[in-house]
């Protein structure tokens, strides 16, 4: 199988509710790289698997309302707790709607699965991935 990835990056503040998550239950930031991995079965006829700058475009496009922004107020997270694995399937269904909606170009309908990576710290990362 092939791939290819794209990264970016997102800073952001939340808090967690639940007596599981510690002092992380106060207000804190985090600084996230975000890996997405793309999956084909067979290069396009370009000799690729997506176009990484659509790729990239479509990853920036879904971190930019992200970044520098408070969690938890935002309306589409209300009541859910944004931890490092919420925020990859997040990330994973804008991702799988780009290539469904054509917005990763020639060969995006051809993405067999995509893996998003979410690093928290040097020491913590979690993953999403799924079939598209």
């Amino acid at each position: 199988m092939y791939a290819v990835e794209v990264r970016d990056h997102v800073m952001i503040a939340h808090s967690f509710k639940g007596d599981l998550f510690g002092p992380a239950q106060k207000l804190h930031g985090a600084t996230f790289v975000i890996d997405v991995a793309f999956f084909r079965e067979s290069l396009t006829a370009d000799a690729v698997v997506v176009d990484i700058g659509r790729a990239h475009d479509a990853l920036k496009a879904t971190l930019t309302p992200l970044n520098y922004q408070n969690l938890d107020e935002l309306p589409q997270f209300a009541g859910e707790n944004t931890t490092t694995e919420f925020l990859c399937k997040h990330v994973f269904d804008a991702m799988a709607s780009a290539a469904r909606e054509g917005r990763l170009g020639p060969g995006g309908e051809g993405i067999a699965k995509i893996r998003v990576k979410i690093e928290e710290s040097h020491v913590a990362r979690a993953w999403y991935e799924a079939a598209l």
